[in-house]
């Protein structure tokens, strides 16, 4: 089952490479801020892959709320300052 918990990590890692292309050549802010939110998510999917790797689950957990959270904090401080920066404009 390790073996098969390897190659789903693999696959995640190629993700967050494709992801962070989209961070570095995305045609915008808005699409730049969406790929940097969603590296730190596959980036807490791995974490737990880890953990189950090594059997050690209840700590892998606990780190990666706390990375859940802080990747949380990131995009809406990431957000804020778009908006505050007037790139891009709200329309409601």
């Amino acid at each position: 089952m390790n073996i098969f918990f390897l190659i789903i990590g693999m696959g995640m890692c190629a993700l967050v490479l494709l992801c962070l292309y989209r961070v570095t050549f995305g045609p915008n802010v808005l699409n730049r801020a969406a790929g940097l939110s969603a590296v730190g998510t596959k980036t807490l999917i791995i974490l737990l892959l880890m953990g189950v790797i090594y059997d050690r689950v209840e700590m892998f957990v606990d780190i990666s709320m706390v990375y859940a959270l802080l990747n949380f904090l990131g995009t809406l401080v990431l957000a804020k300052y778009i908006k505050q920066s007037g790139e891009v404009e709200c329309q409601l």
